[in-house]
């Protein structure tokens, strides 16, 4: 098995605890909201909670119905969810961009507060290819630009929060 590694950082205007409440926290109601009315061409996506209660263990499904290409649902447990911290871990355990080349894939994230007031959001995903397949690096990057670049989740949430000055307060 390999593992190849890609960081990511993107810095925000917005404080780390009301990016938090509404990035992690409240997400399963947020994004699908956000999505559904933006210009992201996701237009439907359901959130369920298989299994736990919202702490590390749970597994949740989302199911994208339309607009997000050859992703149909993914599932994904909580590893760690320390709220005082701001940091959040999880790992794919089934669907999305798991595939033949790839077994498994664990992401930690982290919101840290940055001199100027905002935040920076730190990113690390970790993708174990399954005995010794080779991984397309770019695409990897293009995957992770979808969930926290300039035009991902992470940015669609802080538009949503500026935009609305009253939310997650």
């Amino acid at each position: 098995m390999g593992v190849y590694t890609y960081e990511n950082e993107v810095t925000s205007p917005l404080p780390p605890s009301r990016l938090f409440k509404a990035f992690v926290l409240d997400a399963d109601n947020l994004i699908p909201k956000i999505f559904k009315h933006g210009p992201h061409g996701v237009k439907d996506v359901n959130v369920e909670v298989v299994e736990g209660h919202g702490g590390p263990g749970t597994i949740k499904k989302y199911t994208f119905h339309e607009g997000y290409g050859h992703l149909k649902f993914l599932k994904h447990k909580i590893d760690v969810l320390d709220k005082e911290n701001f940091t959040y871990h999880y790992s794919v355990v089934e669907g999305g961009p798991l595939s033949e080349t790839l077994e498994k894939v664990s992401y930690e994230t982290k919101l840290v507060a940055s001199p100027d007031g905002g935040a920076i959001f730190k990113s690390t995903g970790k993708y174990y290819t399954k005995d010794h397949a080779e991984i397309n690096e770019e695409q990897i990057k293009a995957e992770d630009e979808k969930a926290t670049g300039a035009t991902g989740v992470f940015k669609a949430v802080e538009g949503y929060l500026l935009a609305n000055p009253e939310a997650y307060n």
